[in-house]
Order: C-alpha cells, then structure tokens, then sequence
C-alpha cells in the first residue's frame, strides 16, 4: 500500500490544500498521515477527517522579531525533529508533502534524515522562512505563482494550489436566499480572510450607504466583528465565517472585494470573479507581491490600503464593476487555476517505489 505524510499548519492556509488533497488519495488508495501541532489548527482541521492518522509533535514558531521565546523554541524544533524521525521512521511512507509553515520544519526536517522524498508547496510570490529552511531537501517544490517558481530554479514548478472540489459546486439560488437578496442588483462580496480584516471592516461599514445603492453586499467579517447596529439593514448581510455555504456564497458574488491572501487569490481566479484587492501590510509583505503580481497580470485591480477611504473605496469599486467585462475576458482565457491534479503528478513522481 502507498503511504503518504502531510504537513503544515499554523493558519488555514497552510492547511486548506491538503484537505484537497486528501479525498483524491483516499480514492487512490493511500495510507494516510499527518504530522502538525497538538494545539495547532491543523489538528482541528485534520483529525476529524476520517482515512487521516494524525501525529502531534512539538515545533516552535519563526519569528523574525524579538521574542524572549526564541531563545526556546530552537529547542522545542529540535525536539520536533526527533520525534519525526521515530515516526517516519515507523511508517516507512513512501514520500512526504509539505504545505509549509513553522510545524512543518521538523517533519521535513524528520524526512530528510530517513531519507523520504519531499515534495514541497509555497503559495505566495516569495517562499516563508519555513520553506526556505526545507527548500534543500525537497526535491520538488510547487507553487502558486510563476514568479515564486522561476526564483526556486530548477526545484520550482508552476502548478496553482490545490483546491477543494466542493468549491466549485456553489448554487446562485442559495446563495441570494442564504443572504436573502433578490437578485435584481450585483452582489459584492467582501472577505477578509477567517480572521476578517478589521480596518477593511470599518471602511466598507463607512461606505455602506453609497454601496447599497447599487450593490447587495454580502460581507464575511471574521469572527467576532459582526456589527449588530446593521443587522437589518437592507442589502446588507453580514456573516462571520462561512464554511459549508461558501461556495454558494460565492456563486452569488458578481464582484469580490478581498485581502491578497494567497489561498484567497487562488479561489478568486479559479472562479473567474473579478476583484478588488487590498493587500494586508505584513512583515514579510508577500499579499502587497502577490496583489502586485496580480496586476501586472490585468487579472485583478488593486487599492493600496494607505490609501483607502470610504470614497477611494467606492471610486475603486465603480472602477471595478465599469472593467468586469474585461477582467472576465482575461480571467476565462486562464489555464485551469486548480493546482490539485499537477501537484498529486508530482507526489506520484517522486515517491519512492517501496517502503
């Protein structure tokens, strides 16, 4: 039986694209495993899913600002390390595959010394500090972004990021009626990633009334950020986090106001929506690349947030929606944004043919 280990975790992020994964090597016959965090999302997400084996190790967070715990978590990687090698050791998989973040640093690193073939994926326009510390023992390392794959050199290929079948089985219909619009007006749709994106949040509130004259707005605020003072007012409809109903949340969108989050990106494009982007300014800056990427491309529009108000906003908005027949264009013309099949063909490559 082939075995396969998944790893990464931290955020969302650097878990959703092994949850697509999952269901096509379930269907190939696959053994299973993951290694992430006790504590971590990863395992929230992961352990429910059944045909999955979870192991926790310990790991120890990248931080590239002063923390007292830095001076500990090298130890606590260290200690990661040796617990992966006793378990890849003990399940002899036949390859290893890696979505990067800071618990994924001692599984690769675990692989490597049993000498399991690592297949790698970066999502952003730039590798994570994470993915550069394994990028010498993957063999392969794939990625979301063209850019991301020529810096890699030979060990990058352009492959998308893999995405979840359900996302692509979304119903206009349920969409209005979970929102409860007619229909009748665009639907925009803004989302923050699960986090929500608080000063977006407070601008597009500010914006509202101008908004609503033209579009419904169907907003995913983050948790914790519903704003009850707007709960009936009308074409407006505020969900924290949507999780089964995202995709018919997403059939109903006629345009997407969203952060540059890469997994964020990757479904905007593979559902051809046209956007308007807002990059997050991070430390490591990866959404202003990956928005910038984007529109270089003409594949989305962009909106510095230093210079957003609630008037740039709907400038931009009014921008946006007079384009979209273009950005529509542009975005039909695009090779299958779904990553799942290219990198399940490299996993299949470079696995070892026993265990």
């Amino acid at each position: 039986m082939k075995r396969i280990i998944l790893t990464g975790g931290g955020t969302a992020g650097h878990v959703s694209p092994n949850q697509a994964l999952i269901p096509h090597l379930l269907r190939e016959g696959w053994d299973i495993h993951y290694i992430g965090t006790k504590n971590g999302i990863e395992r929230q997400l992961i352990e429910p899913m059944q045909g999955v084996t979870y192991h926790a190790v310990q790991s120890g967070k990248l931080r590239r600002y002063f923390d007292l715990k830095n001076f500990t978590d090298p130890f606590r990687v260290i200690a990661g390390v040796f617990q992966s090698i006793a378990i890849v050791a003990r399940l002899r998989p036949n390859v290893l595959f890696s979505k990067g973040g800071f618990v994924s640093v001692p599984a690769v690193f675990g692989a490597a010394c049993c000498r399991v073939p690592i297949v790698m994926h970066e999502s952003d326009i730039t590798p994570g500090l994470a993915n550069k510390l394994c990028k010498p023992f993957a063999r392969r390392i794939c990625t979301t972004f063209p850019e991301c794959a020529a810096a890699l050199g030979e060990k990058g290929l352009y492959t998308g990021t893999p995405l979840r079948a359900s996302l692509f089985g979304g119903d206009r219909s349920r969409g209005l009626r979970l929102c409860g619009f007619s229909g009748e007006r665009p639907v925009l749709m803004m989302m923050g990633g699960s986090l929500g994106a608080q000063t977006v949040n407070a601008v597009l509130r500010e914006a509202l009334p101008r908004l609503t004259a033209r579009f419904d707005v169907l907003h995913v605020c983050g948790r914790g950020n519903l704003d009850g003072r707007l709960s009936d007012m009308p074409g407006y409809r505020q969900f924290e986090y949507l999780s089964d109903e995202l995709p018919d949340a997403y059939a109903c969108a006629d345009l997407m106001l969203s952060r540059a989050g890469s997994n964020s990106l990757s479904e905007i494009l593979a559902l051809r929506k046209p956007a308007l982007l807002i990059p997050y300014h991070s430390g490591r800056g990866d959404q202003v690349l990956n928005a910038a990427s984007l529109k270089a491309r003409g594949l989305a529009h962009v909106l510095p947030q230093g210079e957003m108000t609630a008037d740039s906003l709907c400038a931009a908005l009014e921008a946006l929606w007079s384009d979209r027949d273009r950005l529509q264009a542009v975005l039909s013309d695009l090779p299958e944004a779904d990553g799942t099949q290219a990198v399940l063909s490299e996993i299949r490559r470079y696995m070892r043919p026993d265990r």
